[in-house]
Formats: structure tokens, C-alpha cells, sequence
């Protein structure tokens, strides 16, 4: 009977809970349908958006800096891109400056659209619409900034470097990818999920020694792996992918020094026949072939320095198992094989 009596009482006490629980979602809603009757003024804080922004600016630079990211010369610039190669202007509320600084505010911050209605006193809907409208204006530039190099010539950084000079003079950039958190739909989130379970879109970018992007892609999902993105651009011929040109048929010299004594004795030069092209340099997560230069997997041992003999055949051939001027499957090997071969006698010699 006590059994019973305790469950009689729960049962009461959860109906009781519910009916709270009722109670107050109707009241809440009752509020809300009051304040949207009455009007009642939401953001009437002192200090408007406007003044912030002005406080930002012209306040210590790291306080505009630990709000978006950006000092005040960089910010400066970016409106003054806008203003000259964009449409937008001041609007009837808010000045270009402040729309500008709600949009990278809430890219930096990961603000939400209630964050920034507190932090810059407007409605959810005029946050909205600012951003929509940098983010399109701030796209349309891509054109503008993103361009592809002159792959003809070898890049300054290189060339006035003795420790990529000449090794990577064919080198015309570096390709990775990465992942950005990304919401998606719930009918297709599972797509977006990479191998660490989050949701993301995975992206791919071209950029030069220079430190400027080239080439970007966007949008793939987070489960698709990078050499597939890639691939994808490389088979498109309307992606606009900036195609590193063909190499050409020459004759490298590679003179094996060691010793002033064989110098004297006239040690025969030994001819390497190897088709060179520009390339990029690529992570092992892509294919190692003719254009794209990936990374040797795992560590690979130099020669022994006190073996001469070792040191010679090792430049000759046991580095390079897959043999110059082969095709094209064998070619990328042979190529970064070669590079290693100069840089080892360079810092042997």
C-alpha cells in the first residue's frame, strides 16, 4: 500500500510540474505578445552603434583589434577598397564603417545575430541585412585580389634565396586545403562530417611565396577527401585553375665534386636527361605527379658522407630508383628525387 500511495503522489506532483510549466510558457508568450502590441524600445542604450564604433577607433588600438581582429590602418583601407570598387555606400542609419565593422565582428567573433544586436543597438533584421550585403560586396572583390601569377618567371623569394636557389627555381607555389566549421542541413550533415566527426566544408587554396592567395575553392563537403578537390578542378576546364605549364626537354649537368684531387684527375660528368616543368609543392595528403611535388613519406636516410663511393652511386642511382626521363607515373619521383640529389651535394660538397 505504501508503494501504491508513493506512486500516487509522484504522479501528482509530476502534474503539478507540467502545469507550471504551462502556466509559465503562457505567460511568456503573453509578454511577448504584449511587447510586440505596445512597441516597447528594445535597444535605447546611451551609447548607439555609431559611438562604439568611434570609441573603438579612436580609443587604444588593441581594444579595436580585440573586437575584429584588425588595426586601424588595415580597417581604413579595407573601406576605402569598398567605397572604390563597390556599390555600397552610407545608408540612411548607418554609416559604411559600421556596417563594415558589424560584418567582421561577427566572421572574427563568431557572433551570433543577438550578440551584435546588443553590441551595436539594432534589430536582428537590420544585423541581417548588413551582413548579406558586405558579404556579397566583400566576394565580388575576388576578382580583384585573386589573381594567378606570372608562372614564366621564378618568384623573388626564391631566387634571391640561396637555400631554395636553384633547387625550387620551378616552383610556382604551395596547394593545401583546410576545414571551417560549417552548419549544413540536417538532410545532408552527415556529408559535411570529416574523420574528426565535425561539421565542416573542406576548402582549397593556391598560394604564392609571396603570401598571396591565387586561386580558392569552396563549398565541398567536409567528408570529401583534398585530392579529390582538387582533381575536380584539375578535370574542369571552366574551374580557371591556374595550370602550372608543361616542362620541356633539356639536359641538366650534374657535376660531382668531393675532392680538389678529382677535380684534377677530371672526373667524368655525369649527364642527367629530365623533362622540367613548373610545379607546386603539395602535402602528402595529394598525388606525387608531373605539376604537383609532394613530400617524401616518412624520413628518408642521406647517403653515408664517409662512403665516397657510396656518395657517388647514390647520386647516380640509388636515390633514383625510378630513372630519368620515364613516364609520367615515374617522372614526379624522379624530379623530387633529383632535387634532393642537388641539395645533398650542395651541402656536402
Amino acid at each position: 500500500m505504501s508503494t501504491s500511495r508513493s506512486a500516487e503522489q509522484w504522479d501528482e506532483e509530476f502534474e503539478c510540474l507540467i502545469d507550471l510549466t504551462l502556466g509559465l510558457m503562457a505567460l511568456n508568450e503573453g509578454q511577448r505578445y504584449v511587447n510586440r502590441i505596445q512597441r516597447m524600445p528594445m535597444h535605447t542604450s546611451i551609447r548607439t552603434g555609431h559611438q562604439y564604433m568611434m570609441e573603438l577607433i579612436n580609443d587604444h588600438p588593441d581594444r579595436l583589434f580585440n573586437k575584429i581582429r584588425m588595426y586601424r590602418p588595415c580597417f581604413e583601407m579595407l573601406i576605402q577598397v569598398l567605397r572604390q570598387q563597390t556599390a555600397l555606400q552610407n545608408s540612411r542609419f548607418l554609416t559604411l564603417e559600421e556596417q563594415v565593422m558589424i560584418f567582421i565582428y561577427v566572421i572574427s567573433q563568431k557572433a551570433t545575430n543577438r550578440m551584435a544586436m546588443e553590441d551595436w543597438q539594432h534589430s536582428g533584421s537590420t544585423i541581417s541585412i548588413v551582413f548579406t550585403r558586405i558579404c556579397k560586396a566583400i566576394a565580388s572583390l575576388s576578382p580583384i585580389f585573386i589573381k594567378p601569377p606570372n608562372l614564366d618567371d621564378v618568384p623573388d623569394e626564391i631566387r634571391f634565396n640561396p637555400k631554395y636557389y636553384p633547387y625550387f627555381q620551378d616552383c610556382v607555389g604551395a596547394i593545401d586545403g583546410t576545414h571551417i566549421v560549417a552548419h549544413a542541413p540536417s538532410n545532408v550533415v552527415n556529408n559535411y562530417r570529416g574523420r574528426k566527426s565535425n561539421v565542416t566544408t573542406n576548402m582549397l587554396a593556391v598560394c604564392s611565396f609571396d603570401m598571396l592567395f591565387t586561386y580558392v575553392v569552396t563549398g565541398w563537403e567536409g567528408a570529401v577527401h583534398d585530392s579529390r578537390v582538387l582533381t575536380t578542378q584539375l578535370e574542369d576546364p571552366n574551374s580557371g585553375f591556374p595550370h602550372p605549364p608543361p616542362g620541356i626537354p633539356r639536359l641538366i649537368f650534374v657535376v660531382l665534386f668531393d675532392l680538389l684531387i678529382k677535380l684534377i684527375m677530371s672526373l667524368p660528368i655525369l649527364v642527367l636527361y629530365n623533362r622540367v616543368g613548373k610545379y607546386y609543392l603539395v602535402d602528402s595528403g595529394y598525388s606525387n605527379k608531373p605539376g604537383y611535388l609532394a613530400p617524401f613519406h616518412g624520413v628518408m636516410p642521406p647517403p653515408d658522407s664517409d662512403d665516397e663511393d657510396n656518395t657517388a652511386s647514390s647520386s647516380g642511382t640509388t636515390a633514383n630508383p625510378h630513372g630519368y626521363g620515364g613516364n609520367d607515373e615515374n617522372f614526379a619521383n624522379s624530379m623530387r628525387d633529383h632535387i634532393m640529389i642537388q641539395m645533398y651535394l650542395h651541402y656536402n660538397m
